[in-house]
């Protein structure tokens, strides 16, 4: 690591969800590099010679009368990234079949393990809505599969779907970092069958997939249905999250539109991990 100047902004942030998703992905749009989510919100970081006076005035949540959010920030000198990540990020293991882990942690006896580099919060499998994910992955059949990780973030499920059997897999995502990460981490997992995008779904003309899996937030899945569905073989399977239980109606409501049935849901504080299929 270099010996740049880091300034550290700590984001107090009520309620914690969606709004630590939205501020990490707003902030890393102007600049800031890293992400810890803690209990109370969010510590970003940014270099010093990367940092304007005014850098949060275009911060939309900041100004959003939805969320409570407060901060106070300061100057650091040479941060010990590892150290921080391993302070604040510690194993998932989801139904004692998946791991998902840092290069730092002891790797456990499990069916399935996968490697990230811990940079941001959301993708990590700590958020309610990657593990439900992670559980309907495992309970599915994905042998020589085509899927699509809508979203992607890490793209640890682009990761998982790969190591069980789906190929070809696509993993698009509109932020850059995320587009670098997954890059990053489909490395760290020695995957053959994924490529990586940045962009929206104005990338998915033309493209067919058996499965599409989409962690995203209410709104952009309601802008985007019509666009799943398009892609997806008859039979195919569509996984939604990033909403909330009291969303799932007009949720499953849109995707009959497009005839996807309703199969089941997954729900986990709140959150819900919903399954549908392609008449």
């Amino acid at each position: 690591m270099s010996n740049s100047i880091y300034l550290g902004y700590y984001f107090k942030v009520n309620p914690l969800q969606p709004a630590s998703e939205i501020l990490i992905a707003e902030l890393g749009e102007v600049g800031f590099e890293s992400f810890v989510e803690t209990e109370e919100g969010v510590n970003a970081y940014i270099t010093k010679k990367d940092w304007h006076k005014d850098i949060l005035d275009d911060i939309y949540i900041l100004n959003s009368e939805e969320f409570t959010i407060s901060y106070s920030s300061e100057e650091i000198e040479q941060i010990n990234w590892n150290q921080e990540w391993e302070k604040n990020f510690s194993p998932i293991l989801v139904d004692n079949r998946c791991s998902v882990r840092a290069p730092f942690h002891e790797q456990p006896q499990v069916q399935y393990d996968i490697v990230i580099t811990p940079k941001m919060s959301f993708g990590t499998g700590h958020h309610e809505t990657t593990y439900m994910m992670i559980q309907h992955l495992l309970d599915m059949d994905l042998q020589d599969k085509k899927v699509l990780d809508m979203g992607c973030g890490t793209g640890v499920l682009a990761i998982l779907s790969e190591i069980r059997g789906a190929h070809p897999i696509d993993a698009i995502d509109i932020d850059h970092w995320c587009y670098l990460n997954t890059l990053e981490n489909i490395m760290h997992n020695q995957c053959q069958h994924i490529t990586t995008f940045q962009g929206d779904v104005s990338l998915l003309s033309n493209k067919k997939y058996d499965v599409v899996i989409a962690n995203i937030n209410r709104n952009i899945l309601l802008q985007d249905i019509k666009s799943y569905a398009a892609t997806m073989s008859k039979g195919g399977q569509l996984l939604l999250s990033g909403f909330y239980f009291e969303d799932l109606d007009i949720i499953t409501k849109e995707c009959e539109h497009y005839k996807l049935n309703y199969e089941h849901h997954i729900v986990r504080n709140n959150w819900i991990a919903a399954s549908y299929t392609l008449k």
